[in-house]
């Protein structure tokens, strides 16, 4: 018996190779699932440790030795922070830090002095030598400029604490002096390495100091009498230590490192985004174990339909065969085998083959696209392949039962029998669950758990069985039409299509195959979209470079002195608007607003929006320094007046004091009039306690000057600025002027809501007034608002130190653009944009996951050209002799050849333009659950749908492949009737 059913897959070795590819394409699907899962998880590993910030790389444990509180010893520290952070795979640097004063002038911040392990190798020496022996320092270039300071002279400092006895913070010296000698100046190469762990040295501002700080060795510290020192050993990842591999038990070793922590020293404290960084991989690798499924389960359905097909095809083929056997008497058992034998021989050839035609097929496609990543051997990619094995062998004997029951007479049998027409009932079962797994989805609004991450296999494969059911007759009264008009071609074509015996599941199957490659073009077209849209109008600008926290002024002033015709770059802050409903917004130089973000498309142009926040150019009072001269009349001696200055160097508050009463000039040289500066505001107040009513003149300051609030009652003559002023100390009542024409309150662009009022642009809060809606802000989202930094510049209580100050530059940047803002003082921390952000929106799980959408795309086109493939060879035998039957009754060569011809290209045609639909209508009936955003988007608008064109392109590509069998298929029938 077996050598005869092996006969018989010789005989007929084209189809059982044909079925036995299919079987592969089964179960190579069912296994490339898990295995690209597998593939993935590691890619999506690498890419976010590629692009991880500092703090996500680093582990850092600190102490603090205080001798006012008895803290314990370097030594110890030493001792306990190299036993707690003995990880493997960590480069250690261990460094100390005591605040000082004596360098600078000021007591408002003190200088940092610093031990840090191997600084001469991250810095670059300007002048002088490197550190060597014990009071050795490094002093920062521009502090060096500053202070007049060069290699060999001789400094003293002295340990600080923080004193506020007099209401003011500051800084007092609380131990020895300590003689120190400059070994050199130095200049940060890379301020934002890896190497300065999360310590911010070179931070600047107004309250934090130059951002510049004294580098020593570790011999100093001993030698010096000190009261609080923070000691650290920052552990920084080597290369290939956060590993995709060591990830699982990377978490568990710093959870033990906590716990022992803990256990040791409870003052010890352990800082790193270590966890963060796990946690990010870990959403990237659940979106991939959401977003492959959505395919794989249809393309393994489609792979049983197609292996019932095609068996079901090749049973019909062999009708006569069986009925031989069935008219011999022989036993059902034999009768099955006989049946059932070649086929479940080529199924099982096939599954076997599968196996490992899946896993080589990932192995392939990961060296590919993750090249450098490797691919773990796993067996666990092989979990479902027996599954999809039992469905591909299911599926074949479910496909020859009726040629197992029929009785003689059913199987000679050329057409179908009558009751055919039934619906079958797993095609209503199909449908219940279709409606089940929708109905999950919507109500749980998108979640892909449960019967609702098979939703968009139930409903492509349904609506694939209804279009086909609902277009074949179409089809058939087509063809009815054309035989009545006498265009015998065509009509026997159609006829074909209709009158066969399964044409109806073949049409099906194809319709299915051809919806399930659209499907995956409908979510591929739409996720490049969805992170272009990420990239630009998340980014806003083509390059966004970060800056160290400086005042909104002077990062304005530095801009535009880098960018005078405001043609590449761009100032941009952002910050809250404060309440418990906090709006995040963009302060920006509106100027350059047009020029340099990337705006929406859907809304007012950049130019609209950049005339309604800045409706008049407002311009300050600009000296020449180096000296800031105020005449000043006073009808009273209560009265202190300060002048808010700015220039590329910084910003201050100049306290020219309290007023005599009578006219007066009042002089101060503030460092940063030195090259000249703007004057922002001016503001007054009074002295004492009671309420102070007063006439002031200004007449040395132009008349362009408007009052803030209700404190004072402003007018201008020859004289100059007259002021009624109406102030109440103890309340901190002032009177504030700011530049004319800066409008109160300010024009706000908004998406979402208007803010009133906005607080941390300046030191009070400032009123905001609607002047354009938006779709969207860039970078922030659809719950924001823009403002112009230019006006904010310009209120008198003056702006504050930038949480996020940023550069936004355009693609005609020059190339030094950043070597021009470093000239005027901004120190750069980070060039990103939108190039860096679509790299990094490519590597995260949803990105990454698509591959496999175009995998599946392939795989289901395959497996419908083979199914394609197998009704050819077992119709051509039946179809010619048909058609020679009706050549010798006289029906023309023309028409023969056109039945011949055109059948199966006609056919195909239809399939994929309905599988196209059925994609599409699948795709926006269940798409919008797939999470192709990415790990934490932004609020933005992102496109739901692909585009026609695409759609149009990806189809023609789909149909291609069908197009060639068809066509030879139909050659090589036209010439067994010819």
């Amino acid at each position: 018996m077996m050598t005869l059913v092996l006969a018989m897959v010789w005989h007929r070795r084209g189809q059982a190779i044909t079925l036995a590819l299919l079987s592969l394409l089964a179960v190579a699907s069912a296994v490339a699932a898990p295995a690209y899962l597998i593939a993935v998880g590691r890619a999506v590993a690498a890419g976010q440790i590629a692009t991880a910030s500092t703090g996500e790389l680093t582990l850092t444990v600190r102490g603090v030795q205080d001798t006012t509180t008895g803290g314990g010893s370097g030594d110890e520290f030493t001792q306990i922070g190299g036993a707690l952070i003995a990880l493997p795979g960590f480069t250690y640097y261990y460094s100390r830090e005591t605040p000082t004063v004596g360098l600078e002038q000021t007591d408002r911040y003190p200088s940092r002095l610093v031990f840090r392990q191997d600084v001469c190798t991250h810095v670059r020496i300007t002048a002088g030598r490197c550190l060597f022996g014990e009071s050795d320092v490094l002093v920062g270039e521009q502090t060096a400029k500053r202070l007049g300071l060069a290699p060999g002279d001789a400094i003293t400092v002295s340990a600080a604490i923080p004193d506020s006895s007099a209401g003011v913070p500051r800084y007092v010296a609380a131990g020895k002096p300590k003689p120190l000698v400059v070994a050199g100046t130095y200049q940060a190469v890379r301020p934002g390495e890896t190497y300065w762990g999360r310590h911010g040295y070179f931070v600047s501002g107004p309250d934090v100091g130059p951002g510049e700080p004294l580098f020593t060795t570790s011999m100093t510290f001993p030698a010096m009498d000190r009261t609080r020192t923070e000691m650290s050993i920052d552990g920084i990842a080597a290369s290939g230590t956060l590993d995709a591999g060591r990830l699982a038990g990377l978490r568990s070793e710093l959870n033990r490192l906590n716990d022992a922590a803990a256990e040791v020293d409870e003052t010890l404290q352990i800082d790193t985004d270590i966890p963060r960084l796990l946690d990010r991989i870990d959403e990237g690798r659940a979106g991939s174990r959401l977003l492959v499924p959505v395919l794989a389960v249809p393309l393994v359905l489609l792979a049983g339909f197609s292996i019932y097909l095609t068996v079901g095809y090749g049973a019909e083929g062999r009708q006569s065969e069986l009925a031989v056997v069935a008219l011999r008497g022989a036993r059902w058992w034999s009768r099955w085998w006989l049946a059932a034998g070649e086929s479940l021989i080529a199924v099982l050839a096939g599954s076997v083959a599968g196996c490992l035609a899946g896993q080589l097929l990932i192995n392939v496609v990961a060296a590919i696209r993750f090249p450098g990543i490797g691919q773990d051997a796993d067996w666990s990619s092989l979990r479902y392949a027996p599954i999809a094995a039992l469905i591909a062998l299911l599926a074949a004997v479910a496909a020859q039962r009726r040629q197992l029951t029929r009785p003689v007479a059913g199987l000679l049998r050329r057409i179908p029998a009558p009751g055919s027409g039934r619906v079958p009932f797993g095609e209503a079962v199909l449908l219940v669950l279709a409606v089940l797994a929708g109905g999950q989805l919507y109500l749980s609004k998108g979640s892909l758990t449960g019967i609702g991450l098979f939703a968009p296999a139930f409903v492509l494969l349904v609506l694939a069985l209804l279009l086909s059911r609902a277009l074949l007759p179409v089809i058939g009264r087509a063809a009815a039409r054309a035989l009545r008009r006498g265009r015998l071609g065509p009509a026997l074509a159609g006829l074909q299509l209709t009158g066969r015996p399964g044409a109806s599941r073949l049409f099906a199957l194809l319709v299915a195959a051809a919806a399930v490659a659209g499907y995956a073009g409908c979510a591929v077209d739409t996720g490049v979209r969805g992170r272009d849209t990420q990239a630009r109008l998340g980014s806003g600008a083509e390059r966004v470079i970060s800056a160290e926290p400086v005042s909104g002024r002077q990062l304005l002033a530095a801009v535009r002195a880098a960018d005078p015709d405001k043609t590449w770059a761009m100032a941009v802050t952002q910050l809250s608007s404060g309440g418990d409903t906090a709006v995040t917004g963009l302060v920006v130089d509106a100027a350059a607003l047009e020029k340099v973000a990337i705006w929406p498309s859907d809304g007012p142009s950049a130019r609209t929006v950049a005339e309604r926040l800045r409706p008049v150019d407002a311009q300050p009072t600009v000296i020449d320094g180096p000296e800031l001269a105020v005449d000043v009349t006073s009808s009273s001696d209560k009265l202190q007046l300060s002048v808010s200055v700015s220039s590329v160097s910084g910003e201050t508050v100049v306290d020219l004091g309290r007023l005599r009463a009578g006219r007066a000039t009042y002089r101060q040289r503030p460092q940063v009039c030195a090259g000249g500066c703007r004057i922002n505001g001016i503001q007054v107040g009074g002295s004492g306690r009671d309420k102070v009513k007063a006439q002031l003149v200004i007449h040395s300051l132009g008349d362009r000057w408007a009052v803030s609030g209700k404190a004072a009652r402003l007018t201008t003559g020859p004289e100059g600025l007259a002021l009624e002023l109406d102030v109440s100390p103890a309340y901190a009542e002032v009177a504030r002027l700011r530049p004319a024409g800066v409008p109160d309150p300010l024009p706000v662009a908004y998406a979402g809501g208007a803010p009133e009022v906005v607080q941390g642009l300046a030191d009070d809060p400032v009123r905001m007034t609607p002047a354009a809606a938006l779709p969207v802000v860039p970078s922030l989202g659809r719950q924001a608002w823009m403002a112009d930094l230019g006006y904010v510049g310009m209120l008198a209580s003056g702006t504050r130190r930038a949480a996020a100050a940023q550069v936004w530059l355009n693609r005609a940047a020059p190339a030094d653009a950043i070597d021009r803002l470093t000239a005027q003082g901004l120190t750069v921390l980070d060039d990103t944009g939108t190039a860096a952000v679509r790299e990094r929106l490519d590597q995260q799980g949803p990105a990454l996951s698509l591959g496999f959408y175009l995998l599946a795309a392939g795989l289901a086109t395959l497996l419908g050209v083979g199914a394609l493939v197998l009704t050819v060879a077992v119709d051509r035998g039946r179809r010619a002799e048909d058609l020679i039957a009706m050549r010798v009754q006289g029906l023309r060569r023309g028409p023969a050849g056109q039945a011949t011809f055109w059948t199966y290209p006609v056919l195909v045609t239809a399939a994929v333009v309905a599988g196209m639909l059925v994609g599409f209508a699948g795709w926006w009936l269940t798409g919008w659950a797939l999470p192709l955003a990415g790990v934490n988007p932004p609020d933005l608008p992102l496109p739901g749908q692909p585009r026609a064109g695409v759609l149009a392109w990806w189809a023609a590509a789909i149909l291609l492949p069908y197009l060639v069998a068809a066509v030879l298929g139909g050659r090589d029938l036209r010439r067994r009737v010819g």
